[in-house]
């Protein structure tokens, strides 16, 4: 009798246990869906060092800190650092579902402050321990890095822009960072096909995520011009009413110019026009029959040919028409810099290609700008201070390289955009259903397996400004395209452009990347899986 009590007590035990886990996950499963998100998971968080582009200075150890609704995010009294430390909130407070109140007052939480240290224009120091995460930097650029750092500490669901279930752990630790090249940019052809404000908003959004600082716009070409000349207005409203393949093309606006100026330098971008001449110039040939040296427009193009075209070298209202351009265009931009093309000029002799440079390149510093061209304005004499973009291949001549060395040994500075590295319009493999193979296949790890510091021979590495990573557009229409073709490998090209060569390591890359992939979902960024990646599985 007393034995089969017993039984019956500890059945009735097990049932009440049974149905408070039960309640539990039922609770759980309930919550989830209010929220819209999986219920909680223990977590551990992201190691330090799992950054990309990866840290100059990593030193783990210690508790680490925990976001919560009571966490505020303190600055300076200062504009600059409470705009970072909107930027923040706007980052955090969809996912985590909390205030964070950007305050000047209080103790503890994440922390921005501006303070002297070795960390230059661009270089911060986060520490993090249980009381709370400080970012440290001698502006507010980079303050905004170490967010970016910040971000890639956190759970890739904080990305996201509904209520996720955390726990939204930074790990214990001090990272201290600054930036191998001061000169870490991405390029967008908007003339071959045309891409609108809020595109260029969103590529602008990615970049930022890592550390890219120049965003170069491709703003005239053969199949299109982009921008409004209000001294030559059929530039845009005729030259720009196609695009490749002959769709309606399209052009910016100065307001619209101005809103992707003022994006751009929220996210700490400077913008870099490109006006690309004498070649590359069907579309203001086609505008304007006064620039063609037999006073005849040619029609509008639609093609992808390039080296046809030429303004007229020899006609002086060539040169008005150069001035008005860069006139209007460098008023636009507060950046230093005004690109001016100079690449595939076939249709222009040497001597007409040198007369044109000598003859555009100081109406550049009369308006204030410094010069960049692509790197065949070596051919000529690069303007002092001047900065040659260099795009060729590893099969570019031993004389063309020459060229190039030489220039930089007198003072150019180089900018490297080697095509069969980290042109990301190349298709990945012969498979790939977007981009161009001209200069082979590039795949990820050809993107990023090389270094900057000693790529050119005869090219000292003091004169290497930086990377930039070009999107053309002959088969890129639109923003899932862009994505697709820019990740995985422009984060490749930002670690080769922020961190130090001693970190640059395949093997130990290949897994960080891997790692971002959760974040790019949560971004909604399609990428390509590449099979050199070791990607989690789902």
């Amino acid at each position: 009798m007393r034995v089969g009590r017993v039984r019956q007590d500890r059945q009735v035990r097990q049932h009440h246990r049974t149905f408070r886990l039960l309640g539990s996950l039922l609770l759980a499963a309930m919550g989830a869906s209010a929220t819209g998100a999986a219920p909680a998971q223990a977590a551990s968080p992201v190691p330090l060092d799992r950054v990309v582009p990866v840290p100059a200075s990593v030193d783990p150890g210690g508790s680490p800190y925990r976001i919560t609704r009571d966490t505020r995010i303190r600055v300076d009294d200062s504009r600059e650092t409470r705009r970072v430390g909107e930027y923040l909130a706007h980052i955090l407070r969809p996912s985590t579902g909390y205030r964070l109140p950007v305050t000047a007052h209080g103790a503890g939480g994440i922390r921005l402050r501006l303070a002297k240290g070795p960390f230059g224009v661009e270089g911060y120091r986060l520490d993090s321990g249980r009381k709370g995460v400080t970012i440290t930097a001698a502006g507010a650029a980079g303050l905004f890095h170490g967010v970016q750092t910040l971000r890639q500490l956190l759970p890739a669901a904080v990305e996201k822009d509904s209520v996720q279930p955390g726990p939204w752990l930074v790990a214990g630790g001090t990272i201290q960072d600054t930036p191998r090249y001061g000169w870490r940019g991405a390029m967008l052809d908007v003339s071959r096909h045309f891409f609108t404000v809020d595109q260029v908003k969103r590529y602008i959004d990615q970049l930022a995520l890592y550390k890219i600082n120049k965003l170069h716009l491709h703003l005239s070409d053969d199949q299109g011009w982009r921008i409004a000349i209000d001294s030559w207005p059929r530039l845009a409203t005729y030259g720009g009413s196609t695009q490749v393949g002959g769709g309606p093309g399209g052009y910016y606006t100065k307001a619209d110019y101005k809103e992707i100026v003022r994006y751009a330098s929220s996210r700490f971008l400077e913008v870099v026009p490109e006006i690309d001449m004498p070649g590359h110039t069907n579309a203001a040939l086609a505008s304007y029959a006064e620039l063609n040296c037999d006073g005849v427009a040619p029609p509008l193009y639609t093609g992808t040919e390039v080296g046809f075209s030429s303004l007229c070298v020899g006609k002086d209202i060539t040169y008005d028409f150069v001035d008005d351009v860069i006139r209007e265009l460098a008023a636009l931009t507060p950046g230093k810099y005004l690109h001016i093309g100079g690449d595939e000029a076939h249709s222009t002799s040497h001597e007409d290609y040198v007369k044109f440079m000598d003859r555009v390149q100081p109406l550049v510093a009369k308006y204030g700008k410094t010069v960049v061209g692509w790197h065949q304005l070596t051919g000529a004499t690069p303007a002092t201070g001047a900065l040659a973009q260099y795009w060729g291949l590893d099969g570019t001549s031993a004389e063309e390289k020459a060229q190039v060395a030489k220039a930089a040994q007198n003072g150019t500075g180089i900018v490297l955009s080697p095509a069969d590295r980290i042109y990301l319009d190349m298709k990945y493999t012969a498979d790939t259903p977007l981009g161009l193979d001209w200069a082979g296949l590039v795949e990820v790890k050809r993107s990023y397996d090389w270094d900057p510091g000693d790529y050119l021979p005869g090219v000292p590495s003091s004169a290497i400004r930086g990377v930039e990573a070009p999107m053309w557009t002959e088969t890129i229409t639109k923003s899932a395209d862009i994505e697709y073709m820019a990740f995985p490998r422009l984060a490749g090209v930002a670690e080769l452009g922020w961190s130090p060569a001693s970190t640059h390591d395949w093997e130990g890359y290949k897994v960080r990347l891997a790692a971002q992939a959760e974040r790019w979902e949560a971004l909604g960024i399609g990428f390509y899986r590449s099979p050199q990646v070791p990607w989690p599985t789902a």
